[in-house]
């Protein structure tokens, strides 16, 4: 695959990139940035989990002209949740150019909104209804917009707002770069592409399998301040040979390396914040096994060569499936078998709708092990030690100690003092974790809160107006907040059968 180093891209937009854990480029990453980046119309038809907002994002933020106070580039999205999605993406995108990026969307206050375009963003992510609202109250001027981007046209066409659509792009000069998003090409969207695009280029990437069979996958339905504890208890009845526990963000991972290390386990964390040589160290440490668990950021799961890992938990959901199939995929390699665990806060279980209609595949309840089935983990794992040495008939320096004790003490009570001692009792030592936010709430056609929050993100916002509410248009449609309705969603055996301790 192609580094983003190698596709003439700023350093401040690679930095950006780096830290947001992108060093590889998706093909349609790619393609899109190369013609992007010459100025081509493009028509780019991907499935979920392709990358598309960074796709679409680097060009945009590559072209931006921070000391124009004007609306330099406009994203059109079906939906609120979609909206507030590829700002934040932008956002973090143009982080170190500094870029003023702008959310627009039904059901918020357009008198906030109207206060926040004061403040000259260059960037404006917006659903089609509140758009044209703005437009028709020349709240937003789009006389000097270089880069229209229709994000899930399809869908868009679906919901019914293709005529907004028409009456948008109809309103942006006729001088511009236009980038249309499509899983598929319905008749009308190829109307459009027809009508309003000027010789597009078109960066087809054929739908790969989004998750692997021989993958077990379950998720576990916990509260924020419950999620580090159960995860201990599973560790413990898993007794992962070599495991990777993704966080949401620096802090928690720095957090839950941290508290694994307390609760005795030989686990490192790795985010972008690290050093190159800090990051390599650990992750040669945990290739050659000298670690057990390794707690990451998304950092870890996009172009890294991370194998042999048995166990991939999820500490924190990811917001979009192809972050969840990058880290998966971390298992279950070279026709191995592996087992992937999700942790879902109650406000949070619409992104895993999500996930599954992505994947094509339900993942399984899995009700969290009690302390005393952790303790029954770690005392069958006693009991495999214990006959492991003793298959490898290593034992002659010791055996006249033992006739010895068998002497003195009956046979069943020195096994069992020497299975207790090779027990590793779930420990239960305070730990500090950091409660995070949730993810917006996300809606899909199977079910999930309706509503929803308009903010919520991760880490610092964009500049946008905040709020809540559903997306509608100005006839009072609803866009029924994204979530699984929206096509693409952007963004060996080592010697040993458990992670080992440290002594304690």
């Amino acid at each position: 695959m192609t580094k983003f180093s190698e596709l003439n891209i700023s350093e401040s937009t690679q930095r950006s990139l780096a830290r947001m854990g992108f060093e590889e480029a998706t093909p349609i990453q790619e393609g899109t940035i190369k013609l992007g980046l010459d100025g081509r119309d493009i028509i780019g038809q991907a499935q979920t989990g392709t990358g598309k907002t960074t796709a679409f994002g680097v060009p945009i933020i590559e072209k931006i002209d921070t000391r124009n106070r004007s609306i330099q580039a406009l994203v059109i999205a079906p939906t609120r949740e979609l909206a507030i999605q590829v700002s934040e993406e932008i956002y973090r995108i143009g982080n170190d150019k500094r870029a003023k990026v702008l959310s627009v969307y039904g059901g918020q206050d357009i008198g906030r909104q109207i206060r926040a375009l004061r403040n000259n963003p260059q960037i404006i992510v917006g659903t089609p209804g509140r758009l044209l609202d703005h437009i028709k109250r020349k709240t937003i001027k789009l006389d000097n917009v270089q880069t229209l981007v229709l994000d899930e046209a399809d869908e868009m066409l679906n919901m019914g707002f293709i005529e907004d659509i028409n009456a948008i792009m109809a309103a942006v000069p006729e001088e511009r770069q236009t980038l249309l998003f499509s899983a598929t090409m319905p008749a009308p969207i190829r109307k459009i592409a027809e009508t309003f695009m000027k010789e597009p280029e078109v960066v087809k990437i054929k739908s790969k399998a989004m998750t692997v069979d021989n993958i077990d996958q379950f998720f576990v339905k916990a509260h924020e301040r419950e999620k580090f504890d159960v995860l201990s208890r599973i560790l413990n009845v898993d007794q992962p040979e070599l495991a990777i526990v993704f966080g949401r963000t620096k802090r928690r991972v720095d957090e839950l390396s941290h508290a694994l290390t307390i609760r005795g386990y030989l686990a490192e964390g790795i985010h972008g914040d690290l050093t190159q040589a800090k990051r390599m160290s650990v992750l040669r440490q945990f290739k050659e096994g000298k670690i057990d668990i390794l707690v990451a950021t998304d950092v870890a799961a996009r172009g890294l060569d991370i194998s042999g890992v048995t166990h991939v938990y999820n500490f924190d959901i990811p917001q979009d499936p192809e972050s969840y199939v990058h880290r998966i995929g971390r298992t279950g390699r070279a026709g191995k078998s592996g087992k992937a665990v999700t942790f879902v806060t109650p406000r949070e279980m619409g992104y895993l709708r999500i996930v599954e209609e992505t994947t094509k595949k339900r993942m399984t309840p899995l009700v969290p092990p009690t302390s005393d089935e952790a303790l029954l983990g770690q005392q069958r794992l006693a009991v495999e030690q214990l006959t492991e040495i003793i298959q490898k008939d290593e034992l002659h320096d010791y055996k006249q100690l033992a006739s010895s004790l068998l002497e003195e003490h009956d046979a069943l009570e020195v096994v069992a003092a020497a299975l207790k001692n090779m027990t590793r009792e779930p420990n239960d030592t305070p730990v500090k974790i950091t409660e995070e936010r949730p993810l917006p709430t996300r809606n899909n056609r199977r079910g999930g809160n309706r509503g929803g929050r308009g903010g919520g993100g991760r880490g610092r916002r964009p500049f946008r107006g905040g709020g809540g509410g559903r997306n509608q248009d100005r006839r009072g449609r609803s866009g029924s907040g994204g979530g699984g309705s929206r096509r693409g969603r952007d963004s060996g055996s080592r010697g040993r059968s458990r992670p080992r301790r440290q002594s304690e």
